[in-house]
């Protein structure tokens, strides 16, 4: 809370919450003027996203409507003015194939679902964890992870043509060839030694990206084997 205080972001996104809203006590985070807005999934103790906002968003819609994803708790929609912001916490496949498989179906749909929405709110922010590395600058060890999951090379062709399709990377738009992590493993001392992921990411639609002013990581911020992503944008809340 302490940190959140200090930073006071406009918008904060949680990724991954395990938790129902009713077993979150978010009265210290009202107390600094944020509105709650959560997606939990069925499954007790497993995924969810919840997103804060110190402006009341205009809508709020909790899903994609596909329900095999929905029943996790991926995908929570805030609309502000003429702009959306999607918080998403994509499937991981490091359980095994069949939640790999899953993972690319989630990939392929998600996608799809995107264009649609793009016509009724072609202004969007889509964040989150993606649990994907999209090149060799985004890993620490690319070699011998070519064929693991969130850096399979499936994974990272779907990333190219996910920004291919009209978004942008706000990281790499400030910062073309800079070399930050948001995620490391607990094991092996990887965090201290910096053998990290960077698998959180900003999408920008195309027709705001000239609005960003910075984005980047909260590297010293230790809440979790993630470390916090943020994103300075000319945008009105």
């Amino acid at each position: 809370m302490d940190w959140i205080s200090d930073t006071a972001p406009d918008i904060i996104c949680f990724q991954e919450v395990k938790a129902m809203p009713e077993q979150y006590d978010s009265s210290a985070l009202g107390e600094l003027g944020y509105h709650s807005e959560w997606h939990s999934a069925e499954k007790k103790g497993y995924s969810g996203v919840a997103t804060y906002s110190k402006k009341e968003p205009d809508r709020v819609v909790v899903g994609c409507g596909i329900e095999k994803y929905d029943r996790e708790g991926r995908i929570l929609r805030t609309d502000f003015g003429d702009w959306s912001l999607l918080n998403c916490y994509f499937p991981s496949g490091t359980s095994g194939d069949e939640r790999q498989a899953f993972k690319m179906e989630f990939l392929a749909d998600f996608q799809d679902w995107i264009e649609e929405l793009k016509k009724e709110r072609p202004r969007l922010i889509i964040l989150g964890d993606y649990n994907i590395a999209h090149t060799e600058n985004d890993i620490h060890n690319p070699v011998s992870n070519k064929n693991t999951s969130g850096f399979k090379p499936e994974e990272r062709a779907w990333m190219t043509e996910w920004f291919d399709s009209g978004f942008v990377d706000a990281f790499r738009q400030c910062h073309p060839d800079k070399t930050e992590y948001s995620w490391w493993s607990y094991r092996a001392a990887a965090r201290s030694r910096n053998k990290g992921w960077r698998i959180d990411y900003q999408s920008v639609s195309k027709n705001i990206s000239g609005l960003i002013k910075e984005a980047g990581h909260y590297n010293g911020a230790v809440h979790s084997d993630h470390c916090p992503v943020f994103l300075d944008i000319d945008l009105e809340l």
